[in-house]
């Protein structure tokens, strides 16, 4: 076990965030696990696991120890007639699962395609995009119990996934440090490719045919056109939710605003995207010194350079607070704030 004192944390969120931590560790097995969380308890320090520090938004320095999950490897566990089952390291990144999927043609992941992160991280928020969430090719999950120090199984029924939500996030959160996930993928694809533009761009490529590789490159065609790379402007992707609204509501803003776009969701709610909200509030492509809204997509905090935590924060408060007083919405942020 190596620690290091007073680390930068700069490289280990893509908002590029230039805190520090006053203890850094980093593991790759159980027993290195172990005895990290052996020194915690003695020390009775405050610790943070991250992975890919893609949904992380620091505002201060961390006082206490920052412990980064480098369980890496991808795996075909078994398989049947219909399905692959792959297990992946929690340390790994999640394109690269994604890639290592689309390469061997294991199908269900490719909507997926080019969300930052680890595979760690994928089960605590059920990520999703363009029709497509973790839950629907989720088979279960390992995860260290740091109170027991042992390995628990989680089905897809125990995570409890909901739209960006499990119960890693609510009432286990901070109880376990997820160690590797296996998903359940199909041997012959059930393409979806009704959400967001797909199928544009599927035009536009002129594809003769549909692949999980074509469709993944058109994902990735419509992220990079849209969302900034992390290497290259600071961010976290999404930042906020896609409020759910009742049906009162969506009827009154239906009424005041006719081109507003809303999706009927579950249990007569529904769900507008925040995106145009925050749009409509004229926040698209805002800054302010090095803190800003995305010039192409409004959901988008971004850092230009050396903007503070508390600068994002404070602009992200400011969106939440307009898109209240013009539509009556609440906004939630997605990404955690330290």
């Amino acid at each position: 076990m190596q620690i290091i004192e007073n680390t930068s944390l700069k490289k280990y969120n893509t908002f590029g965030i230039d805190v520090s931590s006053a203890l850094f560790t980093s593991f790759s097995t159980i027993d290195q696990l172990k005895e990290i969380i052996d020194f915690c308890n003695n020390k009775n320090l405050n610790k943070l696991i991250i992975g890919g520090g893609s949904n992380i938004l620091f505002t201060k320095n961390y006082d206490g120890i920052v412990i980064k999950n480098q369980v890496l490897g991808i795996d075909v566990i078994k398989q049947d007639e219909d399905n692959i089952y792959v297990k992946a390291g929690a340390g790994t990144g999640w394109h690269q699962l994604v890639t290592y999927c689309i390469e061997n043609n294991y199908a269900g992941i490719e909507n997926l395609s080019l969300i930052p992160g680890s595979v760690g991280a994928a089960p605590l928020q059920n990520i999703g995009a363009y029709g497509v969430e973790l839950k629907d090719v989720f088979e279960e999950l390992e995860a260290f119990n740091i109170d027991t120090q042992q390995i628990e199984k989680f089905s897809l029924n125990q995570c409890d996934f909901g739209y960006r939500e499990s119960v890693f996030k609510t009432v286990l959160k901070n109880q376990f440090i997820i160690i590797s996930v296996t998903l359940k993928l199909n041997k012959t694809p059930e393409f979806n490719v009704k959400y967001g533009a797909i199928e544009q761009e599927l035009e536009r490529m002129n594809c003769d045919e549909l692949s999980i590789k074509n469709i993944s490159t058109a994902v990735i065609n419509i992220r990079t056109s849209k969302l900034p790379n992390p290497l290259e402007i600071g961010n976290a992707g999404s930042f906020f939710k896609n409020p759910v609204v009742t049906e009162h509501l969506k009827n009154e803003l239906n009424n005041s605003y006719a081109n507003i776009p809303i999706y009927a969701a579950n249990n007569n709610l529904y769900k507008i995207p925040a995106g145009w909200l925050i749009e409509q509030c004229g926040w698209k492509g805002f800054r302010n010194a090095d803190a800003g809204c995305h010039n192409k997509q409004a959901l988008v905090l971004v850092n230009y350079g050396n903007a503070t935590g508390k600068e994002i924060f404070d602009l992200s408060t400011q969106i939440l607070e307009s898109v209240y007083q013009k539509f009556g919405v609440y906004l939630e942020r997605e990404v955690n704030i330290l």
